[in-house]
């Protein structure tokens, strides 16, 4: 532990109680604070129209906007652990590889006393495409859209916080769903946006929102310094079966195939960049060193439990 941060059973009674903060308290995140028992939450807000909403969850809200780095001062010292899930920026910004957001946002909890812990909520698309193979986390990243570029440049600074002795974990997270939501593939699935044939598909990896959010919270908890997490379910399937599946379970026409050069013609660039990446993520680590027991281990046990969306995180 570095010699600036205070051990919290040697602080007064009413300051051992951790203070977690959460950056990006969005679905997921306020997700996560439903799990923080015992904790007093904060969560940073650029919005002052979501203070009260905050608040009434029992959450303490900041406000403070990533792109402007002078309103994140009074982040320095003012949490023992930290869930940051904000995204990077959007396109157009310059320089597009780099998330500056996340500087700024480290550089002001570096400052007075640095956090205990802190997890980063990043994406599996830094692995780029592995022709549907298993990865694991010790595979080399191959960031090839702006999007992983940016979540790669996130983690790198993310890992160099870890030199002023912040026990980091990175969470690398594939589809979102969520059993308590609609929209996002049903919306898909309602406007006949169609997948690929099978010689052309894809795997896809996937999580239930609660069940990252519980992974979340226990990285906070019992992450390993420095370490890098798969976050995912076990379902092993490709892009188009997984939207077959949604579409039996919901009793709804099953999507048009077409192969990737119509597709290539017919689609949004965001879109056609997850058709054109294929892998399946290895969870073992996350099992074994986060001891996740996940709720929904197969896609088709969040699916069977009501309304779903894919949220990219």
């Amino acid at each position: 532990m570095p010699s600036n941060q205070t051990p919290l059973g040697s602080l007064p009674a009413r300051f051992r109680r951790p203070r977690v903060l959460i950056v990006g308290c969005g679905d997921v995140g306020l997700r996560v604070a439903r799990g923080l028992r015992g904790a007093r939450v904060l969560a940073l807000t650029s919005s002052k129209e979501r203070v009260a909403a905050l608040r009434a969850r029992g959450i303490v809200p900041l406000r403070g906007d990533l792109d402007r780095p002078a309103t994140l001062r009074r982040l320095a010292g003012i949490a023992t652990h930290a869930v940051h899930l904000a995204p990077p920026p959007g396109e157009g910004r310059h320089p597009w590889w780099r998330d500056l957001r996340t500087v700024a946002l480290l550089r002001a909890l570096r400052m007075r006393t640095p956090p205990a812990a802190l997890v980063y909520g990043s994406t599996s698309g830094v692995y780029g495409d592995c022709g549907g193979a298993l990865v694991s986390e010790v595979r080399t990243p191959a960031p090839a859209t702006p999007r992983a570029h940016r979540r790669a440049d996130a983690e790198a600074a993310v890992r160099f916080l870890g030199r002023a002795g912040v026990r980091a974990s990175i969470l690398r997270i594939p589809g979102i769903y969520a059993d308590d939501r609609a929209g996002g593939a049903r919306v898909r699935l309602e406007k006949g946006t169609p997948v690929l044939h099978a010689a052309d598909d894809v795997y896809t990896s996937h999580i239930h929102a609660d069940d990252l959010a519980r992974a979340c919270v226990a990285a906070l908890w019992r992450g390993r310094a420095q370490r890098i997490y798969n976050v995912c379910d076990g379902t092993r399937m490709k892009m188009g079966d997984y939207f077959d599946l949604a579409a039996d379970l919901y009793g709804m026409p099953r999507p048009p195939r077409v192969e990737r050069a119509a597709a290539q013609r017919a689609l949004p660039m965001a879109l056609l960049g997850f058709m054109g990446e294929s892998r399946q993520l290895d969870n073992m680590r996350m099992r074994r060193e986060l001891r996740l027991v996940l709720r929904h281990p197969h896609v088709r046990d969040g699916l069977m439990a009501g309304g779903w969306q894919d949220t990219p995180l």
